[in-house]
């Protein structure tokens, strides 16, 4: 097992020690991506914004009794996935809460409704859909699953993701961002990662910043991360999240991460995790494009013309020629990439199903053919 331990002290380090780590990051990058940087055109279906997790910084979440809880039709996926379709969109990223018919009778009441029992079964459905109607591949964003419903869900999704976020257990404990949230369970979600290793699907992950969790923290969930890939190989990009606070949560008040922060946990993810790994962050949560680049990211994930940021609706998507722009300031060619890295296109990893609507829409270099 790597020695991770001597970065623990970086908490303490100054801006010179910054400035070198984040030099170190970039030769890693460099050498490992070249000059160019990515981001995947998508739209997102939010198939549900309930949730049996109360996490203290979400606002996405509605409880059932909420006017705005909502599970969405065949219809209101059909019409986004259409209009994403028509926009040039290539991934249909299904983000949804997790498993409140589990916790809420309305929940379970709804879904009956649409004629399941099961939420993991209306999002097979809509992924197959998907797949059947339109010409997009699906991703999917359901959190914590069994090895089963990851079996279920593999001839449906090219690529799936969960943020491992933290594995401070105390953030669990009453007062904290993950009390009442049985999800964010660190074994539980660990337990997710080793399964779809163990069952070869490229895996998004990441780390959520500034949500109380230490430095050391940080590092630990990196490394755990970089194990598991070591391991199985299938973690294609893992992300550096800041947390923003946004009124009307437990965490209103909360201080988010600045951007020292943010440059100094992406150069060490950078020089942690295998150079394999992508390395992301969100483009719409800050303005500093060009210290990301520099920190030794070489992705900026999803993009939407249509569909907002439901996380983070008050955060805006960058133009697209706009951060072309920034990237080709920095030395960088900004391309389109697909839901699945071009390394993991192969059988060995997505569905023969699939593979060939991806390899039909790649160039040589295994990135979207007509960027843009």
């Amino acid at each position: 097992m790597t020695d991770y331990k001597r970065w623990y002290d970086m908490e303490f380090s100054g801006d010179d020690d910054l400035k070198f780590l984040m030099l170190e990051a970039e030769k890693i990058r460099d050498a490992s991506w070249g000059d160019t940087v990515t981001y995947s055109k998508k739209v997102f279906i939010p198939l549900t914004n309930m949730c049996r997790d109360e996490c203290g910084y979400c606002t996405f979440v509605k409880h059932p009794d909420h006017p705005d809880a909502n599970i969405m039709s065949l219809g209101e996926v059909t019409k986004t996935l259409r209009e994403g379709e028509q926009m040039g969109c290539k991934e249909a990223l299904f983000s949804l809460g997790e498993k409140p018919e589990l916790r809420y009778s309305k929940a379970a009441k709804i879904l009956s409704g649409l004629g399941y029992v099961r939420m993991v079964d209306y999002l097979q459905d809509m992924c197959e859909f998907t797949l059947l109607e339109t010409s997009l591949v699906p991703h999917v964003n359901a959190g914590t699953l069994s090895i089963d419903e990851i079996k279920q869900l593999k001839p449906v999704a090219a690529s799936m993701g969960m943020m491992l976020e933290s594995l401070n257990m105390q953030l669990m404990r009453k007062g904290g961002p993950h009390y009442r949230c049985p999800d964010k369970s660190p074994k539980l979600r660990l337990q997710t990662l080793e399964n779809t290793g163990k069952l070869q699907i490229p895996f998004t992950t990441g780390l959520l910043i500034g949500i109380g969790e230490s430095w050391q923290d940080r590092i630990d969930a990196l490394m755990a991360i970089n194990e598991i890939h070591l391991q199985y190989g299938h973690i294609q990009e893992v992300i550096i999240q800041n947390f923003r606070s946004k009124p009307g949560t437990a965490m209103a008040d909360y201080p988010e991460p600045d951007l020292k922060e943010m440059l100094k946990t992406l150069a060490v993810a950078r020089l942690i995790l295998d150079p394999s790994i992508s390395l992301q962050a969100p483009p719409n949560l800050h303005q500093h494009h060009a210290n990301y680049l520099s920190a030794g990211i070489n992705d900026w994930g999803g993009i939407s013309p249509l569909t907002q940021d439901f996380i983070n609706p008050e955060c805006a998507w960058p133009n697209i020629e706009t951060l072309s722009d920034h990237c080709s300031r920095q030395g960088f060619q900004l391309r389109e990439r697909l839901t699945v890295y071009p390394d993991y296109l192969t059988t060995e990893y997505v569905d023969k199903s699939i593979i060939h609507r991806l390899i039909a829409t790649a160039d040589a270099s295994g990135l979207v053919t007509n960027f843009r």
